[in-house]
């Protein structure tokens, strides 16, 4: 019924009376095909022994961050790496809190914070406990880092209760993992390309003209295309950020040199994704030397930078084109203007200023196409950026399912 061949499947197991589940997720895990390597937590060994899952998963099972075998080659980050997926199942509540928190002090949240795959949890606890205010924000926290949750399920509890907090049953967590992997392979084979950042435009050899863009927002789309298995390529302007594992990057400085990277690429390029925030105007002539400062108004002559964006959109084998709009007003009449005008498949627009927008961890966008719209309410950019690359696939195949 479903098919995870060749998956790998870290299958990290808590303390909690669900974990006796797990050997029958292993079981099930291994019938469609993935490898799964499971990391028990101290509490976990309460419940269920190691041997049960070394026999089922045919692999040594992972207990401690400090093992002189593995620590010798850095085990936990080589594990950490060889992930398709991580899936802690059952998640307690100590374990959602700890995670939250951005400890690691055993294996597996080590390996959490560790992995570049994406994470999913299955709760599974009391119901009070699940209904506690401290496990709802810690469940909000991590769901906008991108954490996705399986469950829990509503029903008879080990205690005697009833309510939310069961840990879905290992038919329900292969079928949402398929679900997961589906996902995760929607560009499989695309190659996609990403400007991020701001440009700086030089005015004398110690100054320029830019703005705000952190390039957050473009860094953090590279890394959700990366995930949905597309080939990227990722132009970036000035930033502080390390770029993701697995794109090539090229440098860029202006935005006559961005546009000259993007014009490169473009014609390779299933999907352009137009996110950096490339200035308008550049100086007419940059000075050769220092401007000295003088008791007189000091006058620039700009002249625009050409379009990039439009100058994609208009290429006789235009890739599926995506651009930005970042407005202080009439955001809706803005972005469907410039959707029109430049020909675009698609626009995200944010409001900017205020704090909203630049220089910040979160973001919110409304997503326009012809024919129709998706609001992003505000939520860490790595999230908003995985919702994003969704509807950009959706659009895309759409489009091309022809």
């Amino acid at each position: 019924m479903y098919n995870l061949a060749n998956k790998r499947v870290l299958l990290g197991v808590t303390g909690g009376i669900a974990a006796y589940k797990c050997a029958e997720l292993v079981r099930r895990l291994r019938e469609q095909g993935a490898e799964v390597q499971v990391a028990m937590t101290r509490g976990a060994r309460e419940f269920v022994t190691p041997l049960t899952f070394q026999a089922l998963s045919g692999r040594p099972v992972r207990t401690e961050l400090f093992s002189n075998e593995a620590e010798a080659a850095m085990g936990h980050i080589e594990l950490a790496r060889w992930a398709d997926c991580v899936l802690v199942a059952p998640a307690s509540a100590n374990f959602i809190a700890r995670l939250a928190a951005g400890l690691a002090d055993d294996l597996l949240t080590t390996l959490c914070l560790a992995t570049t795959a994406p994470i999913a949890l299955a709760p599974a606890m009391n119901v009070q406990m699940w209904n506690n205010p401290a496990t709802s924000a810690n469940v909000r926290v991590l769901k906008e880092r991108g954490v996705i949750l399986f469950g829990p399920a509503t029903g008879d509890q080990a205690c005697g209760e009833t309510g939310p907090g069961r840990m879905l049953e290992p038919g329900q967590l292969v079928e949402a993992l398929t679900l997961l992997f589906q996902r995760e392979d929607r560009l499989r084979g695309q190659c996609v390309l990403i400007t991020a950042g701001p440009t700086q435009e030089t005015i004398d050899p110690v100054r320029y003209i830019s703005n705000r863009s952190s390039g957050r927002m473009g860094y953090a789309l590279c890394k959700a295309a990366l995930n949905a298995g597309a080939e990227v390529t990722l132009i970036t302007g000035p930033v502080a950020l390390e770029p993701p594992a697995g794109a090539r990057v090229v440098q860029v400085r202006t935005a006559l040199e961005m546009r000259d990277a993007v014009m490169a690429e473009a014609g390779q390029a299933d999907i352009y994704i137009a996110a950096a925030a490339v200035a308008d105007y550049r100086c007419a002539e940059d000075a050769a030397t220092k401007i000295k400062k003088t008791a007189g108004i000091l006058t620039l002559r700009l002249t625009p930078n050409p379009d990039i964006l439009a100058e994609v959109a208009a290429l006789p084998r235009a890739p599926f084109t995506v651009g930005f709009a970042a407005e202080t007003e009439s955001l809706r009449e803005h972005a469907k203007a410039k959707l029109a005008g430049k020909h675009l498949d698609m626009i995200a627009a944010n409001l900017v200023g205020e704090g909203k927008g630049f220089e910040r961890p979160d973001n919110a966008l409304e997503v326009y196409w012809q024919g129709g719209e998706r609001s992003l309410p505000l939520a860490a950019k790595e999230r908003i950026a995985t919702q994003l690359m969704e509807l950009i696939a959706d659009r895309y195949h759409e489009k091309n399912k022809n």
